[in-house]
């Protein structure tokens, strides 16, 4: 699902400059504006929705805290996705250090009445083949398809050049194309060309 901002970048310069100045109305309007795309992006990366909720949370709560620290020159979009991205990076590497028996309980995965459309059914296979990926394919998926992140947002996002990030792009979407198949699904349906 891409991002669908409901400013126009005038709109967002002047938004962030009041929430800079401590407006509880405008830091209000950027929490509401970012929260669904920082969900999104972290429950994917995170492979669930309460990991999710969780760092969407700690990421806004640090973009309202640093809004000082950040330079206009940047798309907003590409400083608050990197934001997200690291709280992700250091909540799975606390969730690794966990011993087996710090790890939170299983949840219940029985499906609902919902699941048994096939666009439910297709969802959960596309979550479960983006699981399976390594992190930093699953990332650049994520920024380039969901958040619709350009080429030079996502390396100037992962300080890696342009070329590497159009790699990792082909290279993960020929991965997702062989999980997603494993699974019985077709990339088409979801709108992720499988190579190219």
């Amino acid at each position: 699902m891409p991002l669908h901002l409901h400013t126009c970048p005038d709109d967002e310069a002047a938004l962030i400059d009041l929430a800079r100045r401590g407006d509880a109305g405008a830091r209000a309007r950027l929490v509401a504006i970012w929260t669904p795309a920082v969900f999104r992006f972290a429950a994917r990366m995170m492979g669930n929705d309460q990991d999710g909720h969780d760092v969407a949370q700690e990421t806004l709560v640090k973009v309202l805290r640093n809004l000082d620290r950040y330079d206009p020159q940047w798309r907003f979009a590409t400083w608050v996705f990197s934001i997200a991205r690291n709280q992700c990076i250091d909540d799975l590497r606390r969730r690794r250090l966990r011993s087996p028996a710090e790890a939170p309980e299983a949840v219940c995965d029985r499906p609902s009445p919902l699941e048994h459309t096939r666009r439910n059914q297709d969802a959960a296979r596309l979550q479960e083949a983006l699981a399976a990926l390594p992190e930093l394919y699953r990332e650049v998926l994520l920024l380039y398809h969901f958040e619709q992140l350009k080429y030079q947002e996502i390396a100037t996002l992962l300080q890696i050049p342009i070329g590497t990030v159009m790699n990792r792009i082909f290279r993960a979407r020929n991965k997702l194309r062989e999980r997603w198949g494993a699974l019985g699904g077709d990339l088409d349906t979801v709108g992720i060309e499988a190579a190219g």
